[in-house]
């Protein structure tokens, strides 16, 4: 338990300490969101404002798993550098397109190959098995190389998601916070130790740069802090189904980000059926159609906050059996908000920007 707090506080603390710096940093380079004017205006801040928060978050998260690894003598550390690099990999690509805004397919092209390193030093789900399966033996199915596609796609996935929620001040640093603390939660359960770390030192990273990022945000975390967030906490979830032979397994990430995943799901089943392509952004959000219904940036947030709390609660509960009615129950609180923002709110106006601020 000291570990997990040491990683939490040393990861919170860097972060804290280093966004300033990076602040600077971004202003220095001319690493700027812009506001839009006019009536196509896809941006709702006023003033230009740094990108590159994520250095901060990286940093944070870096210097605290180490910490936090070595102070438990665990034995974890290809496990941690695997991560780390794959990690390192999209917050680069991250940096870049912060400075000249990438084409889509350069970043999904280096998203991937992250995901390829990551895969390459023995990461991937290789056993699918029925969270809802009766008996204390459930069945468990074996999926072999297929399983080294399916963690490539939902590390690519995943990483896309919490690029996509990046849509008002501190949602996506908030959202990643909330899951995770429910990965950690859910590893205590499990006795994962390096699971807890390394969950611990992401939470403290993210919460250390949230109050810079807070409305009104004095910096956003860009691409660089939402595709390392999203790539992190896909690859730690996959590195925790590894060492875990229950039927939660794979649920239980997937309920951890339930709020991005069910948004990104929503806003590709929108596109398709307006026959846009689905990398076009659009104001058709979950946090747009709240801001639609005449809520402040605050409290959109603090609204999605709590969805995602739900969505957390519920994983948590799912992994303690004779709690799984909570977790039921819990699931269909957070669906049923989320499918109701979705349908609250008139459609804003089409456009192709990429994010309300960044």
């Amino acid at each position: 338990m000291p570990a997990v707090i040491g990683s939490f506080v040393v990861a919170a603390l860097v972060a804290y300490l280093a966004t300033p710096a990076v602040r600077r940093l971004a202003v220095g380079t001319g690493a700027l969101d812009k506001p839009d004017s006019g009536p196509g205006a896809r941006h709702i801040h006023t003033r230009p404002t740094p990108r590159l928060g994520g250095l901060a978050i990286f940093a944070g998260f870096t210097a605290a798993a180490g910490v936090g690894v070595f102070w438990a003598h665990l034995v974890a550390w290809p496990q941690l550098v695997s991560l780390w690099l794959g990690a390192f990999l999209v917050a680069a690509v991250g940096v870049v397109d912060d400075y000249v805004n990438l084409p889509a397919k350069v970043k999904l092209a280096g998203q991937v190959l992250a995901a390829c390193v990551f895969v390459f030093f023995g990461n991937s789900v290789e056993w699918v098995t029925n969270p809802w399966a009766a008996g204390p033996f459930p069945g468990m199915t074996y999926i072999g190389g297929w399983g080294i596609l399916l963690t490539i796609l939902w590390l690519v996935g995943v990483t896309n998601t919490l690029n996509l929620i990046d849509g008002l001040d501190g949602l996506a640093a908030g959202v990643a916070s909330i899951a995770s603390v429910t990965l950690l939660l859910v590893a205590l359960q499990e006795g994962q130790p390096y699971v807890v770390v390394v969950t611990a030192a992401l939470a403290g990273a993210a919460l250390g740069f949230l109050p810079y990022n807070f409305h009104p945000a004095q910096i956003f975390m860009g691409d660089t802090g939402s595709m390392f967030l999203g790539f992190t906490l896909a690859g730690v979830a996959v590195q925790g189904t590894l060492k875990s032979a229950t039927t939660i397994a794979l649920a239980v990430p997937l309920l951890a980000l339930g709020l991005p995943i069910l948004d990104t799901t929503l806003a590709i089943v929108r596109r398709f059926v307006h026959g846009r392509p689905i990398f076009q952004a659009d104001r058709g959000h979950l946090h747009h159609r709240l801001l639609a219904l005449g809520l402040n940036q605050r409290q959109a947030v603090l609204i999605l906050y709590f969805v995602s709390g739900c969505f957390g609660l519920s994983a948590v509960a799912l992994a303690d059996v004779s709690s799984q009615l909570v977790a039921a129950t819990l699931l269909l609180v957070g669906l049923g908000l989320t499918l109701a923002i979705g349908r609250a709110g008139a459609p804003a106006t089409r456009h192709s920007g990429k994010h309300l601020h960044g």
